[in-house]
C-alpha cells in the first residue's frame, strides 16, 4: 500500500479576524435596538392615568336605585 499525500495546512494569514471593531459595532446595536424594542412590567401596567382623587362611594345600580 502506497504511503498517503502530506496533508498541506492552509495558510493563516489570509484568515480574517473574528473579533473585530465592525463586528463588535454590529453587535452592540443589536443589543441596544432589542432593548429598546422590550418592554417591561412598568410600561405594561395602565394605572394613574384614570383614577381621581376622591373615590366614588355610592354606586348606582341597574335599575335606577
Amino acid at each position: 500500500m502506497p504511503a498517503p499525500p502530506p496533508i498541506v495546512m492552509p495558510k493563516v494569514e489570509d484568515v480574517p479576524q473574528y473579533e473585530d471593531t465592525v463586528r463588535k459595532d454590529q453587535i452592540i446595536a443589536a443589543q441596544r435596538a432589542a432593548d429598546a424594542k422590550r418592554k417591561g412590567r412598568a410600561s405594561t401596567i395602565l394605572t394613574g392615568t384614570g383614577l381621581n382623587d376622591s373615590p366614588q362611594l355610592q354606586l348606582t345600580t341597574l335599575l335606577g336605585g
